[in-house]
């Protein structure tokens, strides 16, 4: 079958008004507000229905969902147990995870890295970085981020909700937050940092048939991840991480 044409029963009825139900139902009972941020930047959210704080915290809240059977946060180390390193100091940042409300169903929008980069050259992610000081929250930073990379307008996007903490091998803490976009909207991508823009039907992530776990060396060892491949693109590490968390959420498995 064709690769991106696997679709779950049912998963074309999934509106925005039900994602921002589903997001909603698996973030209920948290604490609201945050006051720092993992790098020492002090922030406080305007938009008072999320827990914005990076780390671990008990009980089942954004941030921490797996809090009454597991005591980490989301992360790479969830299929490399020693990855995880408790009390180690983190760099905070953010991302949007960024859905698009068009006639024929949700999409995902993803970016694609340059070759030339640094780091994660020509792998596929969603738009974010760090949350600097002069951020005012976790939402701020991403927004910011997302203009910078796509050039779309931070007008043009409705915080939908947020995932899991999710902390990466490379010593990030990154908070997944959904926006939901309505087209139209303009998109003038960095060419200095991203390749390509392109979007992907929300179904393909939900049916857990194209869910895979795949594995490389790395210093020696077999390291595993979560991949998504999708037509030419291949969609692993920590944003497969997050989508993961995000079916996971929307499916009501959280």
């Amino acid at each position: 079958m064709e690769q991106g044409r696997v679709f779950p029963a049912g998963a074309h009825d999934l509106s925005a008004d039900e994602l921002v139900r589903r997001l909603a139902a698996g973030t209920a009972g948290t604490p609201i507000l945050a006051e720092r941020a993992g790098n020492g930047a002090t922030y406080r959210g305007r938009d008072r229905r999320w827990d914005l704080r990076p780390g671990p915290r008990p009980g089942l809240c954004p941030g921490m969902r797996r809090g009454a059977t597991d005591s980490r946060p989301r992360g790479d180390h969830d299929l490399n147990p020693d990855f995880y390193e408790p009390g180690r100091a983190l760099t905070a940042a953010a991302v949007l995870v960024p859905v698009v409300a068009r006639d024929d169903g949700l999409k995902l929008l993803f970016t694609r890295r340059t070759e030339h980069l640094t780091d994660h050259a020509g792998q596929i992610s969603f738009p974010g970085g760090r949350i600097d000081p002069g951020d005012e929250d976790a939402w701020a930073a991403a927004l910011r981020e997302t203009e910078a990379e796509v050039g779309l307008p931070r007008t043009h996007v409705r915080l939908a909700g947020r995932l899991d903490t999710y902390v990466t091998r490379t010593g990030f803490e990154v908070t997944p937050l959904v926006g939901l976009i309505s087209p139209p909207f303009p998109v003038t991508p960095d060419s200095f940092e991203v390749a390509e823009v392109f979007e992907a039907p929300l179904p393909f992530f939900l049916d857990p048939a194209n869910r895979e776990i795949h594995s490389r060396l790395y210093q020696g060892k077999e390291r595993f991840f979560f991949a998504f491949p999708y037509g030419e693109h291949y969609i692993w590490g920590a944003t497969a991480g997050m989508l993961v968390n995000l079916v996971e959420v929307l499916s009501g498995d959280s």
